[in-house]
């Protein structure tokens, strides 16, 4: 049984006539006669009466128009559905972020949702070290990363730069300076975030070589309460300067370099090779692609004589 057999038989089942359901579906009634004889066969029972006058269904014609009818209804659906996602009237995209990168990735979200409001993004918070094998393994559509994977298999797109500095309250004693040692900053008491991460992982690391102490006395799961805490008075925290570009413009932190410590880093947008993306996930690409070579091209402008 195909479903155009099938939707033959529920338009000679409905007209009461093959003769009407021919000029319905623009067939011949010999095309209508054909189909109806190949769903006979196949069930092996007659399903419309030939006898009768208003071509009542038999039976077995009785129960597969119930069937066939759902069939029909459920295949115009999955149609659809299809097509809205082709049209990009539905869709989701998926993405792999530690919470810094997402400050990066939150232009492209809103020129996403003004061209696509219907589109939903999932923005899932994951661990650096693990994205570029979940975008590899189609967990995640796309991955933000601050460094550039080493997978052959990988793209990526630098959607910003930045660095990290060390906040401050206004009211601390080094909110008047424009920049410390690392020394001075390991005398201080540290604010830090208890997320394993590469960047956390380097400090760690360079104050180990120097032999340095680092006075961590409090450690927090986000950057807001890290950020918080800082305004509170309650240390002072080393971060993306991305992260805090509010408060830093507002005045409630300040921020103070640590040369040895700022790093200027990229934040890419990093998404397969090869390998098919949804519509909406090939949408978003297309989206962050123009971003980024709109920011190109107007760093270029500026920098022109």
């Amino acid at each position: 049984m195909t479903l155009e057999d099938l939707r033959v038989f529920v338009a000679v089942a409905s007209e009461r006539s093959f003769s009407r359901a021919a000029r319905k579906l623009r067939r011949t009634q010999p095309a209508i006669s054909q189909a109806i004889r190949r769903l006979e066969d196949g069930s092996g029972e007659r399903l419309i009466d030939r006898g009768s006058r208003d071509g009542r269904l038999t039976d077995a014609g009785g129960v597969l128009f119930d069937y066939a009818t759902r069939l029909l209804t459920l295949a115009d659906e999955a149609s659809d559905a299809v097509g809205a996602l082709r049209d990009l009237r539905t869709g989701r995209v998926a993405i792999a972020s530690n919470e810094g990168g997402v400050y990066a990735v939150l232009p492209v979200l809103e020129a996403f949702a003004r061209k696509h409001p219907p589109l939903r993004v999932d923005v899932r918070r994951m661990p650096a070290r693990q994205i570029a094998q979940d975008v590899l393994l189609r967990t995640v559509d796309f991955g933000i990363l601050t460094f550039n994977p080493a997978e052959k298999d990988l793209l990526s797109l630098v959607l910003a730069t930045d660095e990290l500095v060390l906040l401050v309250s206004p009211s601390h004693p080094l909110a008047t300076r424009t920049e410390i040692t690392m020394e001075e900053m390991g005398r201080q008491a540290v604010i830090a975030h208890n997320d394993p991460s590469p960047a956390r992982e380097r400090v760690l690391r360079l104050f180990g070589e120097r032999h340095a102490p680092l006075n961590i006395c409090i450690s927090l799961p986000s950057m807001d309460g890290i950020k918080r805490a800082v305004e509170a008075g309650l240390g002072v925290a080393l971060l993306p300067r991305r992260c805090a570009e509010r408060e830093l413009a507002g005045g409630q932190l300040v921020g103070v370099r640590v040369p040895d410590l700022r790093t200027p880093r990229h934040i890419r947008f990093v998404y397969r090779r090869t390998g098919d993306l949804s519509h909406a996930a090939q949408a978003f690409l297309d989206v962050t692609r123009a971003l980024v070579a709109e920011r190109a091209r107007r760093r270029g402008t500026a920098g022109a004589p």
